[in-house]
């Protein structure tokens, strides 16, 4: 009872937005990855899509007066990796807080040489255990398979993985497991992927993805989740047992679908 009088009161909220298929198109069309979703999928992305903003709240950060075609591109980003897993892999959690560039968190930095400043650096995008997740619009709107230094960045799916990785004791890199997933493995292939791209790393060696995904386990799976979705060829090729345990993960082969939208 409880369940269905939550989906009635959802698709209220859905009816009231009165978003359209054409605002939609309008407001994705910039985004290759879009491009692999056809069909019956695009058409569930869609839904989901306009299910997801009725369940958040879009909030501005410092005063950005961001637009509704904004908020529907970072939604369809933020659905792409839960488009066979379900919206209520993001129960948890409520709020995206919207700034146009760059914010710097209220709070102590410690920098690499020990000095403790009042205030870090500039962010692009942060997720909080069960609270916000904040993005930078500038940093939204420059993703892509070779947007950062010419590797795959995308802040939303980035950050949304962070928050699926904190699903299962917060966030290490381990999200929670589906049942058909072998007991394991994860962590086996994750930490031989892992190892090998730090020294790469030291040895000055090209790295497949952001450097950035070698400062920790959760930083790790979250810069493999982008690349997973931007950059699906590079990942299959350079980093097979990885793409093989997000296929799994996600429930998707983007790699294949990249392949046939071309």
């Amino acid at each position: 009872m409880f369940k269905q009088l939550r989906h009635w009161l959802e698709n209220r909220r859905v009816e009231k937005m009165s978003f359209t298929e054409a605002q939609w198109e309008a407001a994705i069309a910039d985004w290759p990855v879009m491009q692999r979703y056809q069909g019956a999928e695009r058409d569930k992305l869609r839904v989901m899509t306009f299910r997801f903003l009725a369940r958040k709240h879009f909030t501005s950060g410092g005063g950005f007066q961001f637009t509704d075609a904004m908020a529907l591109k970072i939604a369809t980003m933020a659905c792409v990796p839960v488009l066979h897993l379900g919206l209520n892999w993001y129960r948890r959690w409520r709020t995206i807080i919207i700034y146009e560039g760059g914010f710097v968190p209220n709070r102590p930095h410690r920098s690499n040489d020990g000095v403790i400043h009042s205030k870090g650096p500039a962010l692009s995008g942060e997720a909080w255990f069960r609270g916000p997740l904040i993005l930078s619009w500038q940093a939204v709107s420059e993703s892509g398979a070779h947007a950062y230094d010419g590797k795959a960045s995308n802040v939303v799916i980035h950050e949304v993985a962070h928050k699926l990785d904190m699903l299962r004791d917060g966030a290490n890199g381990a999200p929670p497991m589906h049942p058909d997933m072998r007991s394991g493995e994860w962590h086996t292939i994750f930490t031989a992927a892992w190892d090998r791209l730090q020294k790469d790393f030291q040895r000055n060696r090209p790295l497949p993805l952001n450097e950035y995904g070698l400062t920790s386990p959760a930083e790790f799976f979250a810069v493999c989740s982008e690349t997973f979705f931007e950059a699906p060829d590079a990942m299959q090729e350079h980093m097979p047992e990885v793409y093989r345990l997000l296929c799994q993960f996600y429930r998707q082969q983007p790699a294949a679908l990249a392949t046939s939208a071309m």
